[in-house]
């Protein structure tokens, strides 16, 4: 009888053990990119990492890594959706996603993703030196990756949109005149121009600019689990935002390209996002990035 007791004892120790989160690594896998050659993931990892980091006290240690095969967008959500390789990635939000996904809602690029700038053609530039309005920005058929958000929100403000169905070939697709420009956030259209730009001979168009609201978040699945670290990453994501962690993280990686881009003196069309979710936090005004910030201007 005592040894039976002594068994039990041992088995609810064992159980206690694998049940608190703080005897084991809370483990957080996020997807690798579309192909070995895609950088746009860069900056969010690295405030994925500094996020769990700022909540080791609270939440414990964790264990983050990569997944080892490379995704497509698609792969990503599949992935995501169920017990699969990944339980965490980042996207630019939709009512469809916060549906099937828990949304983090805090921008992690600040918003930047909305501030759209033109690769086109080098023979083309004449063509959008001439545009002064959005009317006539509209005659350009504008590039789009396949299930974008961004492709609804286009298509919505009048402009045709030309889905290519993956990252790499919209480059192509522009250099072979598919469409007539890619629509790139500020900070990709420079590094995406810095690694293809002699490779496929388009330039970063340099006097127009398109914005629309739009947030990228970190999406969780929506179980228990997902839920522990949704709340996580909120907690570390305003700590980052409250100690400027998350400021400082974003000019190191994007203020130069910024900068290099001229969004505060470019000619600034403005369209709506008409799914954009009203749960979006708008109304604060220190998550969101201003082109007045690199310009000295306020």
């Amino acid at each position: 009888m005592k040894k039976t007791g002594l068994l039990i004892l041992a088995l609810l120790s064992m159980r206690a053990a694998v049940a608190d989160p703080a005897k084991a690594p809370q483990l957080v896998v996020y997807p690798r990119p579309e192909s070995a050659q895609d950088s746009r993931y860069l900056y969010d990892w690295e405030v994925l990492r500094t996020a769990l980091e700022k909540t080791r006290g609270r939440f414990g240690p964790y264990e983050l890594r990569q997944a080892r095969q490379y995704m497509s967008p698609a792969r990503v959500t599949a992935e995501a959706a169920g017990a699969g390789a990944i339980n965490v990635f980042v996207r630019a939000t939709s009512a469809q996603l916060e549906q099937q996904f828990r949304p983090v809602r805090i921008p992690v690029d600040r918003g930047l993703i909305g501030y759209r700038l033109l690769l086109v053609r080098h023979e083309d530039l004449p063509k959008f030196a001439e545009v002064k309005s959005l009317d006539q920005l509209r005659r350009f058929s504008i590039g789009q990756g396949k299930g974008w958000v961004d492709v609804g929100i286009l298509e919505a403000g009048g402009f045709k949109v030309v889905e290519g169905n993956n990252y790499d070939g919209l480059f192509s697709m522009l250099e072979v005149k598919r469409f007539d420009a890619l629509s790139r956030s500020a900070d990709e259209a420079l590094s995406e121009y810095d690694e293809r730009h002699q490779r496929f001979g388009f330039e970063v168009e340099p006097g127009i600019a398109l914005y629309y609201p739009l947030a990228r978040y970190f999406f969780t699945r929506r179980d228990a689990a997902g839920e522990v670290l949704a709340n996580r990453l909120e907690a570390g994501l305003e700590a980052m935002v409250n100690d400027g962690s998350l400021q400082a993280l974003f000019m190191t990686y994007k203020g130069a390209l910024i900068k290099r881009s001229g969004l505060a003196r470019r000619r600034l069309f403005r369209i709506p996002n008409p799914g954009l979710p009203p749960q979006t936090p708008l109304a604060r005004s220190e998550l969101w990035y201003r082109p007045q910030e690199l310009s000295g201007k306020r």
